[in-house]
């Protein structure tokens, strides 16, 4: 029986007793990881996911955090010969060796999710099946108040939602969809980012050094000063 499972961004085919390498995930060696994101069980009878299939999960142990082999990272600003700038990088890895292949249960195995880290935040690749809640049941309101609801909830929405990222030079409603969904919201986590953030961010991302060549790290920090 094999699985495909899908982490960090890419999709695995996995049998029990496989080690690979994903994108890094918070767990310490020795500790039992569930993959909830499965796409396919394979075996006498198929099973394929729309686009998940509920219950199933893969079980893996983390045998260690690692590093990719080196990569070259060289950005060379366009029309300004004197501005280049070459750079190594190592992705930050985790090697697993997966144990159990469940097709259904996942959410009463006790075990925890598996979570990736892009750039210092934690991101959850898949939840356990969260149990449903009965909804409380809702009280009449009047007419009046009712009209005035949405009004409230679209700027409750907004003031959870961080700082707006388009303020930054070169970021548009594309680019703040892209940072949001790796966990990124405002302008304070950004001004902390370290060079091999910033590397973890063009690779994960796609920016193509945009990140250093539009100065987002000295904007986000004079931005976060308010």
């Amino acid at each position: 029986m094999f699985a495909v499972i899908k982490t960090g961004g890419k999709q695995y085919k996995v049998h029990s007793g496989d080690t690979l390498r994903v994108e890094k995930l918070v767990a310490d060696a020795g500790e039992t990881v569930q993959f909830n994101e499965v796409l396919m069980l394979g075996g006498d009878a198929p099973v394929i996911g729309a686009p998940m299939i509920d219950g199933a999960a893969v079980q893996a142990e983390v045998v260690d955090q690692i590093k990719g082999d080196k990569v070259i990272h060289f950005v060379k600003r366009r029309r300004k010969h004197s501005s280049k700038r070459t750079k190594g990088h190592r992705q930050k890895l985790t090697l697993v060796k997966i144990t159990e292949i469940l097709a259904s249960g996942a959410g009463k195995s006790g075990i925890k999710a598996a979570v990736g880290s892009i750039a210092g935040v934690a991101v959850a690749a898949a939840t356990a099946a969260p149990a449903k809640k009965k909804a409380a049941p809702k009280a009449e309101k009047p007419a009046a108040e009712s009209k005035a609801a949405p009004a409230k909830k679209a700027s409750a929405a907004t003031s959870s939602d961080g700082d707006d990222l388009k303020t930054l030079s070169g970021v548009g409603p594309a680019l703040e969809k892209k940072l949001n969904g790796a966990g990124v919201t405002t302008f304070a986590q950004i001004a902390a980012w370290t060079e091999a953030d910033i590397a973890d961010m063009d690779t994960q991302l796609s920016f193509k050094g945009r990140i250093e060549r539009e100065g987002w790290v000295a904007q986000a920090a004079e931005l976060a000063k308010g």
